[in-house]
């Protein structure tokens, strides 16, 4: 198998972002496109069994904030911090005198000392990522249909824990808690590359951190697809194939290489997600598109005062325009390729959500709803590159107009 680098990096080989399968189609032009027809695929034999993995699955725990943790490597210590540890200007915390300047909001602030208390205790000699679950006044007694639990949200799941559990038990009695999922081996921070295929084997134990890395396990073996499944799921990437054959080559690598294009598309996109609208008609779809994108580039002529500011966005409306209106059938297939990918992933992501080793819940006015897992991150064994696989109308629209507590 050949796989795309489905790890997007504002900064080169860091794990600052990881995209939806099917925004590969966008991101990486005819590249991405197989690519990621070709990854579902290999997924499928995993799951129906027909062939020995190049894929490891982790669940995508909804942590937060991310938290970076480790030795620097240019002078030995220890440190914490978020994704701004690989800004140009890198905000490392080795004390907390350190945190308080660089981060002084109270939520994140109170988690990053919790953190470089307890996570420097562990022995950690290079550098991990990770979403950190709970510190210790997150944890709360609730009781859920008659049941009690340990709960705690981090983001926009809450986790709910038997409270007899032995897991119950070791949450309570920690710190903090954290979910590693990356790996980062370099000789500088700035040279730092990830890997997804972590290794927490040599960390030290301490009640004070309840710590586990993100590996999917299915110790039932029900998470595999029936005959029936694998059908399906093969006649659909079938379909996939052949629409991705008929949509010109040009028009998918020119998107992928303008950041102008696939800004607008990628937005518009995103605005549906945050709506809770499928992509049903894409050619109502791509109609609105092209209304979007016009409103948007005369909104940027109306905006401007200077005639040379003006003449240079009408030009830019003129040949922006000319692409999409003369690219609307090929639009509108991408599109379709694109809902195809989605149709696939979701088969995947049901039969994986049929494992669940902590129960998970959204908070409603009344109580609590049963919700799937954030989603699944699926990793090129040999590699280390990988790409998420979430129900976007099921998590990401919750995800996007979720407000972040620890950031307050």
């Amino acid at each position: 198998m050949k796989f795309i680098e489905f790890l997007k990096e504002s900064k080169e080989g860091k794990n600052v972002h990881l995209e939806h399968i099917e925004d590969e189609v966008l991101n990486g032009g005819v590249a991405g496109a197989r690519s990621a027809i070709n990854f579902l695929q290999s997924l499928r034999n995993m799951l129906a069994g027909h062939a020995e993995s190049k894929v490891n699955i982790t669940t995508k725990w909804d942590g937060a904030p991310a938290i970076f943790c480790g030795v620097n490597p240019e002078n030995g210590k220890f440190f914490v911090g978020t994704k701004s540890i690989f800004n140009k200007n890198a905000k490392l915390n080795y004390t907390d005198k350190d945190i308080d300047e660089n981060h002084p909001a109270e939520g994140l602030n109170n988690k990053l000392k919790y953190a470089l208390e307890h996570l420097s205790k562990l022995g950690i000699k290079g550098v991990l990522q990770g979403d950190m679950m709970f510190t210790r006044g997150d944890l709360k007694k609730e009781t859920i249909d008659g049941e009690s639990y340990i709960t705690f949200q981090p983001n926009t799941i809450v986790y709910a824990v038997p409270s007899a559990s032995k897991l119950a038990q070791s949450m309570m009695a920690a710190q903090i808690g954290v979910v590693f999922h990356t790996t980062y081996s370099g000789k500088t921070m700035e040279d730092m590359k990830a890997t997804f295929n972590v290794n927490l084997g040599g960390l030290k134990t301490t009640k004070n951190v309840w710590y586990r890395d993100a590996s999917f396990t299915d110790a039932s073996g029900s998470a595999t697809f029936t005959e029936a499944e694998t059908k399906q799921i093969s006649r659909i990437l079938s379909q996939a194939g052949t629409l991705f054959q008929s949509i010109p080559a040009l028009t998918l690598n020119r998107i992928s290489a303008s950041d102008v294009l696939l800004t607008y598309i990628k937005t518009f996109n995103n605005a549906k997600v945050r709506e809770g609208k499928k992509i049903t008609d894409t050619r109502i779809h791509t109609i609105e598109l092209i209304k979007y994108v016009e409103s948007q580039l005369n909104k940027k002529i109306q905006e401007v005062k200077r005639q040379d500011s003006k003449q240079k966005y009408i030009s830019e409306k003129t040949e922006v325009m000319r692409f999409f209106r003369a690219s609307a059938p090929a639009l509108k297939s991408i599109f379709d390729l694109m809902n195809l990918l989605v149709e696939a992933k979701l088969m995947i992501v049901r039969k994986l959500e049929t494992i669940r080793s902590i129960g998970t819940f959204v908070r409603t006015d009344d109580g609590f709803r049963i919700t799937a897992p954030e989603g699944f991150v699926a990793v090129d064994r040999l590699k280390g590159n990988a790409v998420k696989l979430i129900d976007r109308m099921e998590f990401s629209q919750a995800n996007f107009n979720a407000a972040k507590a620890w950031s307050k």
